[in-house]
């Protein structure tokens, strides 16, 4: 059963990579990394699970969580990169 989980997983990441570098927009390539990002971390789970090594669950929670702040961060830049409409 976890076999075929992580084989979906692993087939929704190729999505994701697929919908990152067609696009069309700068925010679908960023929501898809961050789709890939989330995936990732349901793998290292399923991987340790099957392992029976606990401290996986850790690696994922700081995945997350840096996938998190680096996505915010990318679209903090991408705003003040936008030309000021009132100028």
């Amino acid at each position: 059963m976890f076999v075929v989980a992580a084989t979906a997983v692993m087939l929704a990441i190729g999505l994701g990579l697929l919908r990152a570098f067609r696009g069309p927009t700068l925010y679908d390539r960023i929501l898809a990394v961050n789709m890939i990002g989330i995936q990732t971390v349901l793998m290292v789970a399923i991987l340790g699970f099957l392992a029976e090594r606990p401290e996986f669950l850790d690696i994922a929670l700081v995945y997350v969580l840096i996938s998190f702040v680096s996505t915010v961060a990318v679209l903090k830049f991408r705003i003040r990169q936008r030309p000021n409409p009132d100028d």
